[in-house]
C-alpha cells in the first residue's frame, strides 16, 4: 500500500514512477512462509520500467513461491528486499547510519563510517535494530555495499562491505 501511495504522489509531481509488488518484481522464493528466504529475482520488469524510464517502487517484505504462491521474509524482511535488488543499497531509517551503542540512550554513542559484514552481523545478531541479519547476508553473498542513512537528514551514513575505513 505504501508503494502504491508513494508512486501516486511522485506522478503526481510529476515524475513518472511505479509499484510492483514483490511478485510483479520477480522475486521468487522457497516455500517458507512468513520467513521465506529468495532464491532468485527475475530482474526483467524491473529493468524494462527502468529503460522505460520508471522510478521503480518494489513492495518489500514479500515474493512468490513455486506454487504462485505469496510468501513473506519476516522481521526485516524490507531490507532484504531492498538489498537483493539494488547493485548498491541506501536503506534508509531515523538514524543516520549504525552507532557504537544506542544514541537515543547514550549521548557520547559514536556513529561508525565504515563496517565490515562480519562486524554488522555480530551487532544485528547482539539485537541492534539497524539491519536484519538476512539483509546483511544477502549483501555479503553478492558484494553489495549497504549504506545506512537516515529519511530526515542529509548526513553520511555508515557504509557496510568488505573495505574497512578507519575513523
Amino acid at each position: 500500500m505504501s508503494a502504491a501511495k508513494l508512486s501516486i504522489l511522485l506522478n503526481s509531481m510529476g515524475y513518472n514512477a511505479i509499484s510492483l509488488t514483490g511478485w510483479q518484481a520477480g522475486i521468487y522464493t522457497n516455500n517458507t512462509n512468513q520467513n521465506a528466504i529468495i532464491k532468485n529475482i527475475n530482474t526483467e520488469r524491473i529493468r524494462k520500467e527502468l529503460e522505460n524510464e520508471n522510478i521503480v517502487i518494489i513492495t518489500g517484505f514479500q515474493g512468490i513461491n513455486e506454487n504462485m504462491d505469496i510468501t513473506t521474509f519476516g522481521r526485516g524482511g524490507s531490507d532484504t528486499t531492498a538489498v537483493a535488488v539494488a547493485a548498491a543499497c541506501y536503506i534508509f531509517s531515523d538514524v543516520d547510519g549504525v552507532y557504537t551503542t544506542d544514541p537515543n540512550v547514550i549521548r557520547e554513542a559514536k556513529k561508525l563510517s565504515a563496517l565490515s559484514y562480519d562486524e554488522m552481523l555480530e551487532i544485528s545478531s547482539e539485537g541492534a535494530k539497524v539491519l536484519h541479519n538476512r539483509c546483511v547476508e544477502i549483501g555479503e553473498k553478492f558484494k553489495i555495499p549497504i549504506i545506512t542513512k537516515s529519511t530526515f537528514n542529509n548526513k553520511p551514513g555508515t557504509v557496510i562491505s568488505d573495505i574497512i575505513e578507519e575513523d
